[in-house]
């Protein structure tokens, strides 16, 4: 039709749906663009020194590519839900997609945004105590996230049309600054491991946590669901994810950069700390504001997303209406955000270790669905990297120590658990040549 529209109202290919990609990846962009996103690239980059963009690419490939195509493969395998159960089975599915959910959407990365918004953008404000500014602060960030996440369905154009580009002018601002005046020359490397260094801090950003909860969020959104057909949409999301990348890789790249510029600031700073230093030498004050407007974005637009796409999930599950457990969502992220940031890092870190590795491991496999015929290779490598995610938690945090792991293969960047996913993975490919399935 000349309209660009099909007879039954869905989208037909052309110019619309590149219009539609283009709001869909900015506002993957923004989903995934959170404080953690901000801060780790300069720390990487003052690593790294003069080799700054070979950890850039390794960043990059274990951060935003693996995120994005996560969410194109789980489209692309009948949607997150489906995809998973497919994999492993109903009920391990919604284990672990519950778990999932339930640790990055309500308990930890969630209020994690707001209370990171309140150390970056609130607290250097307030003095040498400000922690009575944040009950108030967290009920009227909590208050405007659900303000915004109230329609469901128009998530996905209120971020990418309204937010992501005030968030991106933000960063570009600090990074053009940067650019044109260099805090210094690039540095001299201070790691010998960079890539190591680059591929540790993607796994770190965790963002491939998000993409069963995301892709929810982008595959039932009013966008998405307006195309013709299924190759529309997978067009869509796909294009989406290509933009992401780009958009995320172009912005590490530019933080990077000053990080690798910025040895004359001190070394051995935070990761929070050097942001700062960074934005104080390039803008001053102003720069602080700008940077404090950049977080409270991008906090704001990754909870957004997070609650939306815990409400969404949890309304499947349970039936209970989307609002009431979009407001309970809201409140459980001011009581948690009031137990600090570095109480929710502390609890966090150990229980994502666990889930994350299993998750991780059946998207990956995912990516390679036409060619594994056989359920029991995903379950056999989901269940390897559960365990050894497991083990090796306890071994962090010192609850047993009996056995080193230190010593395993890619421990030094948060990797050990790999080898163990690809021998339960043989193992369970092993045991459907040995014992077919039954039909």
């Amino acid at each position: 039709m000349a309209d660009g529209r099909s007879g039954r109202g869905g989208r037909a290919a052309g110019l619309p749906l590149a219009k539609d990609a283009v709001i869909v990846g900015f506002a993957l962009f923004a989903m995934f663009f959170g404080a953690g996103n901000l801060i780790f690239p300069p720390a990487l980059g003052q690593e790294s020194g003069a080799l700054w963009p070979a950890s850039l690419i390794a960043f990059v490939v274990f951060d935003a590519v693996l995120a994005c195509g996560g969410i194109y493969a789980l489209a692309a395998s009948g949607g997150p839900i489906a995809a998973i159960e497919g994999a492993i089975g109903k009920r391990p599915a919604l284990v672990l997609v519950t778990a999932a959910t339930t640790c990055l959407c309500v308990l930890f990365a969630m209020p994690r945004t707001a209370a990171t918004t309140f150390e970056i953008s609130v607290a250097p404000y307030l003095g040498d105590d400000p922690s009575w500014a944040l009950l108030p602060f967290s009920l009227a960030f909590f208050a405007v996230v659900y303000l915004l996440s109230m329609r469901e369905s128009r998530l996905v154009d209120i971020i990418g049309r309204f937010f992501t580009p005030t968030l991106v002018v933000g960063v570009v601002i600090l990074v053009v600054a940067g650019i044109v005046h260099p805090i210094g020359p690039v540095g001299e490397p201070l790691s010998g491991q960079v890539v190591q260094e680059g591929v540790r801090a993607g796994y770190q950003t965790m963002d491939v946590l998000g993409v069963v909860a995301f892709g929810i969020i982008i595959i039932d959104s009013a966008v998405v669901q307006g195309c013709a057909t299924k190759q529309a949409k997978l067009g869509v999301i796909g294009a989406a994810g290509l933009i992401t990348v780009l958009l995320l890789g172009a912005i590490y790249g530019g933080l990077a950069y000053l990080g690798a510029t910025s040895d004359s600031l001190g070394t051995g700073m935070t990761q929070v700390g050097l942001l700062v230093a960074i934005t104080r030498a390039l803008l001053g004050a102003a720069g602080l504001a700008i940077l404090g407007a950049v977080v409270l974005l991008a906090c704001i637009t990754t909870a957004v997303a997070l609650v939306g796409s815990a409400a969404a999930y949890f309304e499947k599950l349970t039936h209970i209406r989307y609002r009431i457990l979009l407001l309970a969502d809201c409140a459980i992220g001011v009581l948690i955000c009031n137990l600090g940031l570095d109480a929710i890092l502390q609890f966090a870190d150990p229980v994502l270790g666990c889930i994350y590795p299993p998750l991780l491991t059946v998207v990956v496999l995912l990516f390679f669905s036409r060619f594994i015929r056989s359920r029991r290779i995903y379950q056999g490598a989901a269940l390897g990297a559960l365990a050894a995610g497991a083990a090796l938690e306890l071994y962090i945090t010192g609850a047993v120590t009996l056995i080193p792991l230190d010593g395993l293969p890619f421990y030094s960047m948060g990797l050990a658990w790999a080898p163990f996913a690809a021998l339960g993975g043989l193992v369970g490919y092993l045991s459907s040549k040995a014992i077919p399935p039954t039909p």
